[in-house]
């Protein structure tokens, strides 16, 4: 009979290989296992994967709601413990699924907060340029919004991943999947300023030789630093909107939908 380790451990090798997870998505997976495993065994259920039922999950449910962890949580911890159970299914491990009756709890779905265009030109054109990171931080916009870029995705950007003839770039996403990115004709040009006239006058780390936005010590841009850009724009244009890197990403969707795109 499958015990929780092997089956914890098998399920781990079937995120990693079969569906090309990064390490921390796997880590979320497990955990939320291994807080299954922990209620069974502060209740004293001496049961294996196979042999939990519907009773078990249900109460498993009740369990979380009442050590007051937020619906949105519960949400992903349940999601977690599902897909390791259609794991288990699929490997023919068990037969009967006990957590597919189980109803997640509800949430409010907030909607993403969505930039016009007209808003983004106003973030761009608040950008002082007479400073020494102005055209760097210009290039970082227009590339967060013409690509639709993760903030990881952009930090991590390679100068050899750059192909502007093809007007492409490569970019490399979650799970360490590449994929070609089209890049606009003015992101090109702001990419291109900056290398030209500024990045080429900093004395770069040679670790980071091949990374396109760097910082004024030639290192690579962390993600908070990104956050801080773009916060910094946002109260200079006194925008009322909250907005973050990934709202330039959610724009980008967005403004492509209403232009016709699939």
């Amino acid at each position: 009979m499958a015990t929780w380790k092997t089956s914890i451990n098998d399920f781990k090798s079937f995120l990693r290989l079969e569906k090309s997870l990064s390490e921390n998505s796997i880590d979320a997976y497990i955990h939320d296992i291994e807080k299954f495993v922990q209620f069974l065994n502060s209740f004293n259920y001496k049961v294996s994967p196979v042999e939990v039922n519907f009773a078990h999950a249900k109460e498993f449910v009740n369990w979380i709601n009442e050590l007051g962890i937020n619906p949105r949580s519960q949400a992903r911890i349940l999601s977690g413990i599902r897909a390791f159970y259609k794991y288990l299914l699929l490997d023919d491990i068990i037969d009967k699924d006990p957590v597919a009756l189980i109803e997640t709890p509800g949430i409010g779905k907030k909607l993403p907060v969505v930039l016009s265009v007209q808003e983004i030109d106003d973030l761009i054109n608040a950008i002082d340029l007479s400073t020494e990171t102005g055209q760097r931080n210009r290039a970082i916009i227009e590339t967060l919004y013409s690509c639709g870029l993760r903030v990881s995705e952009l930090v991590n950007l390679k100068i050899s991943n750059l192909f502007f003839e093809q007007s492409y770039i490569k970019i490399t996403g979650k799970g360490n999947k590449e994929r070609l990115v089209p890049i606009s004709n003015r992101a090109i040009k702001e990419i291109n300023f900056y290398i030209n006239n500024y990045r080429n006058h900093l004395n770069i780390d040679k670790e980071n030789n091949n990374v396109v936005f760097l910082n004024r010590r030639g290192k690579k841009l962390t993600r908070e630093m990104i956050f801080i850009i773009i916060k910094d724009l946002a109260t200079k244009i006194q925008l009322k909107k909250k907005i973050s890197p990934h709202t330039f990403r959610h724009s980008f969707a967005t403004h492509l939908i209403e232009g016709g795109a699939d």
